[in-house]
């Protein structure tokens, strides 16, 4: 039985964070938590996007998200949110701001440890209506703020996923223009991010053909029509940008019938917080190992992935993916990024554990996990 799920109300074009203020007002938020990071607090664009606001709104800021966030920025969060009297959740930043901020929607209205709510220990169905929360994406890769899902490093190490339709944020205000300048590695990092989404999404095996479409629309506007290469050649290119946001929103819709074993490699390295791995650029470099190792377990979708590519249909989507890496200039493997040998075992049993392996079209135990991370470090 299919389940075809799109929740999210959506505002999209350049500009369209200038539309804030009427968006609290209609969930009714007068004093939201903004979660994001130090870097876009010292970039001035909170106190731009501050300015969008009325003197009827009482901001607090969060700026400690980390890179990958974790348990224990969640409960920093909460507690402002709490101490400062917030009603309602405001994510601006990337994929690490809108994952801690749907975290810190769910802790301030649900009791207990945060790992409990966590989809692979059966939490997905304890989580019931969070704190209201918006989302305005900075990067174009994740695509969270049209997603039920946030990725959160808990107490005890592991990369986990918590997954709702109560977590998709109520509004999400998507403006290219907050895009427009990022450096050319993040950009790069960030578009792979999106179309390793739609990549994967494509691959699954649920049934869900509008997700496969969405998916397909979203590769070709990044890769078929070049808008990725132009973004991180000119991060002034308007239009560029305005499609690379796009493809990561779409990316996201498309996920909602899973992704595979990319994710679950890259959430086990993005768990170590001394590397700090950043995920986008993870799903590239891993992205063509998976597509090696499911070849003959996708029927006819590498042929429309390389439609969607703009290849030849008999073309070999895994080799034009590492092609498409170096353009962008991105590592080559994991090994470059600084993964070790030694972790392996780790890893892989960290990956066999994750939740986006049950949805990878070929199955991946711990042993399959092992060999693919040898390949992935040369």
């Amino acid at each position: 039985m299919a389940t075809l799920t799109y929740l999210t109300h959506t505002i999209f074009d350049h500009g369209a964070s200038q539309n804030l203020s009427r968006v609290l007002a209609q969930h009714g938020i007068e004093r939201p938590l903004l979660c994001t990071d130090r870097g876009l607090v010292d970039l001035g664009m909170v106190t731009e996007l501050a300015g969008a606001l009325g003197n009827e709104t009482a901001l607090t800021v969060f700026d400690g998200t980390p890179e990958n966030p974790t348990q224990a920025a969640v409960a920093e969060a909460t507690a402002m949110y709490r101490e400062t009297g917030c009603d309602g959740v405001v994510a601006f930043g990337g994929g690490s701001s809108m994952d801690l901020a749907k975290a810190v929607a769910l802790s301030v209205t649900h009791e207990g440890d945060l790992l409990d709510y966590t989809a692979g220990l059966g939490g997905t169905g304890k989580i019931g209506p969070v704190a209201p929360l918006v989302a305005i994406p900075t990067t174009a890769g994740t695509g969270s703020e049209v997603s039920s899902g946030a990725v959160i490093i808990m107490d005890n190490g592991e990369k986990l996923i918590l997954a709702s339709r109560h977590l998709t944020p109520r509004t999400a205000v998507c403006d290219p223009s907050l895009t427009l300048g990022l450096p050319p590695r993040l950009t790069a990092a960030t578009g792979m991010d999106a179309m390793t989404h739609c990549i994967e999404a494509l691959l699954s095996p649920q049934v869900n053909p509008p997700a496969e479409a969405v998916a397909c629309d979203g590769v070709e506007r990044g890769i078929k029509e070049g808008n990725l290469l132009r973004a991180v050649a000119d991060g002034s290119d308007k239009d560029a940008r305005w499609n690379m946001m796009m493809a990561a929103t779409e990316g996201a819709m498309a996920f909602s019938k899973g992704l595979g074993s990319v994710h679950s490699m890259s959430h086990a390295c993005g768990a170590d917080q001394t590397l700090r791995l950043h995920h986008g650029t993870l799903n590239a470099v891993l992205l063509p190992t998976i597509l090696d190792f499911n070849r003959d377990h996708v029927g006819d979708k590498y042929a429309r992935l390389n439609a969607a590519m703009g290849c030849e249909a008999g073309a070999d989507p895994a080799e034009f993916i590492r092609e498409l890496n170096a353009k962008l200039g991105l590592p080559g493997g994991l090994a470059e990024m600084g993964v070790q040998t030694d972790a392996i075992a780790g890893l892989a049993d960290h990956a066999a554990k994750d939740v986006c392996t049950f949805t990878n079209p070929r199955p991946c135990s711990t042993e399959d996990y092992q060999r693919l991370f040898e390949v992935a470090l040369a």
